[in-house]
């Protein structure tokens, strides 16, 4: 993914601009998934197309159209599962294929979509498990002794 200008980031209409060119770009790698024979049984394909180039745009902290150190890092922290340096950087290892110690989109989406099991990949499909309960509203129900602990 070609990495634009910093003005090109600078806020406002330039900003606006740079994401609708980097959209643009996620959307074509998309597409080329979408072509892919090797991707045409996947079940909800261009459904998990889109949820991934969400969750991809949301943890690009910096906007660099990658994930380096840092967004991995703030991913595992948001879905309450900090890691060490270590750690992190093993995890980008596992998926970066081009040896740059980031995660571009395409390797995000063939981590995403491969039969290759991840620590990050398992993490981002079970994150709806470390989402704390809702809690209930209105009036509490009447409990007696025998409910109690």
């Amino acid at each position: 993914m070609p990495v634009f200008n910093a003005k090109d980031k600078q806020g406002g209409k330039a900003y606006g601009e740079y994401m609708a060119k980097w959209e643009k770009q996620l959307d074509d790698i998309n597409k080329a998934f979408l072509d892919d024979p090797d991707f045409t049984e996947v079940e909800d394909l261009e459904e998990n197309l889109q949820a991934y180039k969400a969750k991809f745009i949301e943890c690009d902290q910096d906007g660099s159209g990658d994930l380096n150190y840092m967004d991995v890092k703030y991913m595992m922290e948001k879905l309450g599962q900090a890691k060490t340096h270590l750690e992190v950087m093993k995890m980008i290892r596992e998926v970066d294929t081009t040896n740059s110690e980031a995660i571009n989109y395409t390797d995000f989406v063939r981590m995403m979509l491969g039969p290759k099991s991840s620590v990050l990949k398992m993490i981002l499909l079970f994150e709806g498990l470390g989402k704390p309960k809702e809690k209930p509203t209105g009036i509490p129900p009447k409990r007696d002794l025998s409910s109690l602990p």
